[in-house]
């Protein structure tokens, strides 16, 4: 089966030069004048691999890179840029791209950087094939944990998988939350249609409609042609709206009539189009809170939060950092790497405000500035290393010590008394969401009065 490459240059002259040469080589080419055309072609076509100019009039290089990484994480891109122009090249490494080719170049440059691309594709699905034979469709390989509250969450995501249940995960920023979107995919029986992934946080405010449901040309100012929203783009698979508690207003109602009809209107048209489409949404506020106090839809929640997945803070599994530190060592080329006792209990002992994703840059950072084959305690950064201050303590702890389950149990029982069992209000006097009141109240079997 042929490769399938998209070319995307506003050179027209360069642009042929591209398409002939590369179909000389056997491949089935595709080519567009502008990043915008090209990514219409890309959500249409679904090539192997894409290869595009950096400066272009219009829509540049490193935006179409960024677009096409946010659409499919697997599809490989390549570069064009000129000779001189290194540093930009090397921005777009770090924003993804596979290589770049420096102008002016011959054909065999050409050819070679393809070729390792499309070899490097190949071992890619041979890879994801044998892994995916082996998981037999458990794939929670980077979800990494195994204190009591993740296999919860493992346990969760296994029955919701592989049915239609709209899922609604929650959990604060770098807890891994598009990882239980991604795994509920891998999971089910979507697993080999698209998932296509939009924060409804980053997407300005006048482009997110058309980001989510399409628009027509002439819809507005710059709506040049017909253009694919991320609903269509997911067609048989599945959506994941990340940060969907900072969704509009004015976009709520419509996101609600497109999950009770199942049918979407782009902007600028008057005709519906059905789509088959399973969404997964994540936010990290306390989205009940932002319904009460009326920024979100109380009917838009219950349809998206049809099961509720609430991702722990890492403050709240430190059992599993020694796990989470081998698994990112083994990620970032430090197999080899040992991470001394001293090492690991003062990572246990820091809160973790950025969760696990801090976690990750923590060891990165530390295989790279490594003096040995092992980590030890003066390696880290100093804010691991500063005690941590002793405040008074707002209960009377008794000498010999005390239980922290008893103690966080007695805390929840007090709480419901004072505010005669009224769920809500306890969550509020405890100041956390009310699913983790009622996780802790499962957890420690705290029933109502009654």
């Amino acid at each position: 089966m042929k490769a399938k490459i998209l070319i995307i240059d506003d050179d027209a002259s360069l642009r042929r030069v591209l398409e002939y040469n590369l179909q000389e080589e056997g491949y089935e080419v595709l080519a567009a004048s502008s990043g915008e055309e090209g990514l219409e072609l890309f959500a249409q076509a679904s090539p192997d691999l894409v290869v595009t100019d950096m400066k272009m009039s219009g829509m540049d290089g490193l935006s179409v890179l960024r677009a096409v990484r946010e659409q499919s994480p697997d599809t490989l891109v390549i570069i064009i840029t000129a000779f001189g122009k290194v540093d930009v090249a090397v921005e777009a490494m770090k924003a993804g791209a596979f290589d770049y080719i420096l102008k002016p170049f011959g054909r065999d440059a050409l050819k070679l950087t393809v070729g390792k691309a499309l070899k490097f594709l190949g071992l890619s699905e041979e890879n994801r094939r044998l892994k995916s034979e082996l998981s037999e469709r458990t794939d929670f390989r980077t979800i990494i944990g195994s204190s009591t509250q993740m296999e919860k969450v493992f346990d969760m995501v296994r029955k919701v998988a592989d049915t239609e249940a709209a899922v609604l995960v929650t959990g604060e920023s770098g807890t891994g939350k598009e990882l239980v979107a991604r795994a509920i995919h891998a999971n089910s029986s979507r697993r080999d249609g698209p998932f296509v992934a939009i924060n409804c946080a980053a997407i300005p405010r006048d482009l997110l409609e058309s980001e989510l449901f399409g628009h027509v040309r002439g819809a507005f100012t710059g709506a040049v042609r017909d253009k694919a929203g991320k609903f269509q783009i997911a067609e048989g698979g599945t959506l994941f709206l990340d940060e969907v508690g900072e969704l509009l207003p004015e976009l709520q109602p419509k996101l609600l009539r497109v999950l009770q009809e199942r049918e979407v209107e782009a902007v600028g048209s008057s005709k519906a189009r059905k789509v088959d489409v399973r969404v997964v949404a994540a936010t990290n506020l306390e989205i009940e809170k932002a319904v009460a106090d009326g920024s979100f839809r109380e009917d838009l929640y219950y349809r998206l939060a049809v099961i509720e997945i609430h991702l722990p803070p890492l403050r709240e599994r430190l059992e599993d950092i020694p796990l989470l530190v081998r698994y990112f060592c083994s990620k970032h080329g430090g197999e080899g790497v040992a991470f001394g006792r001293a090492a690991i209990d003062a990572l246990a002992a820091y809160p973790w405000p950025g969760n696990v994703r801090e976690l990750e840059n923590t060891v990165e950072r530390l295989l790279i500035m490594r003096n040995g084959e092992t980590v030890d305690i003066g390696d880290l950064p100093g804010k691991f290393l500063q005690p941590r201050e002793r405040r008074a303590s707002i209960v009377k702890l008794p000498d010999e010590g005390y239980s922290l389950e008893a103690l966080e149990r007695e805390i929840v029982v007090e709480s419901l008394e004072r505010n005669s069992w009224n769920q809500t209000a306890a969550a509020r006097f405890l100041r956390i969401p009310r699913h983790v009141l009622l996780y802790r109240m499962e957890k420690y079997g705290i029933v109502l009065p009654g």
